[in-house]
């Protein structure tokens, strides 16, 4: 049986940027602010944080600052994955001794690796890692789907704990609950379906929404936890609008908008990523304000 990292609400913080670098302290004032809202875990140089355009070296810092800031309050996991297996075993080698309490893997992308390729690939990063390994399964973004049997295979591994599970599918979840019982711990990847995984057994969600709306996103997971689904339903229903305002545009490109008016940092991302266009950020923007965050 897999012990979870953490059951809830992992927030997979965006990265505040200069246009030189790393705004620190934006990112330290918007750790604090995630802790104090009652977040479950910290998920640092995830998609959200812009993990493929920061240099590796600035990954590392920005893992060892958030465990240092963290100080153990919730554990901080960190993205590390790539579509080239020796970067991946380099990232995770480096998380794990920056101090990250897990490491996020996606699944390699243009390359398209088969199954087994895929079994190979994870196999090595348990391997090579310290810590325990949570596989991430994003086909939209990946142009592979990791397969619920192949996850099976991988949850032979002592240390591939879990998968965020980011196809959308409810169906695919519940193929991996059946194939994988208590021996993979599953997280949704998709904010829309955080009460129906949870509902289904799943131990939580790795979070856009709670960068933006922690407070809420983690209401609607305790709710699940103490078997409340009504008032989980209603958070769910209530929150939709604004999740579907922050995938209007490519993820990150939304959240960094919503977390740059709420006063951590700069809209400033990396290119080929550009800033919300007004459309999209104005509707955004009418979403925060109607659950009460000031933008």
């Amino acid at each position: 049986m897999k012990t979870p990292i953490f059951t809830g609400i992992a927030t997979a913080i965006v990265t505040p940027m200069t246009k030189t670098g790393v705004d620190y302290g934006a990112l330290e004032r918007f750790l604090e602010f995630q802790i104090q809202s009652g977040v479950n875990a910290i998920v640092v140089m995830g998609t959200t944080g812009e993990n493929a355009t920061i240099e590796p070296e600035d990954q590392t810092r920005v893992i060892r600052f958030a465990v240092e800031k963290v100080a153990g309050r919730v554990p901080v996991i960190a993205g590390t994955g790539t579509n080239n297996t020796q970067h991946v075993l380099h990232n995770t080698r480096n998380a794990c001794q920056a101090g990250a309490d897990a490491v996020l893997v996606v699944t390699p992308y243009y390359n398209k690796a088969t199954q087994n390729g895929l079994v190979e690939h994870f196999t090595q990063v348990a391997d090579a890692s310290t810590v325990p390994v949570i596989l991430y399964n994003v086909p939209g973004r990946t142009g592979v789907n990791l397969l619920p049997r192949t996850v099976a295979k991988l949850a032979e591994h002592p240390r591939i704990n879990a998968i965020k599970e980011a196809t959308g599918s409810m169906a695919q979840m519940v193929e991996l609950k059946a194939l994988c019982g208590d021996e993979m711990v599953i997280y949704s990847g998709e904010d829309a379906l955080t009460v129906p995984f949870m509902a289904m057994g799943g131990a939580g969600t790795i979070s856009v929404l709670s960068n933006v709306a922690p407070r809420e996103t983690v209401a609607m997971a305790d709710a699940c936890k103490a078997g409340d689904y009504k008032t989980a339903a209603m958070w769910q229903c209530r929150l939709l609008p604004l999740i579907n305002a922050l995938f209007s545009e490519v993820n990150p490109i939304p959240a960094k908008a919503a977390v740059s008016a709420m006063g951590f940092g700069e809209e400033i991302l990396r290119l080929p990523l550009t800033p919300m266009e007004e459309g999209p950020r104005a509707k955004l923007f009418e979403e925060m304000r109607k659950l009460g965050i000031e933008v």
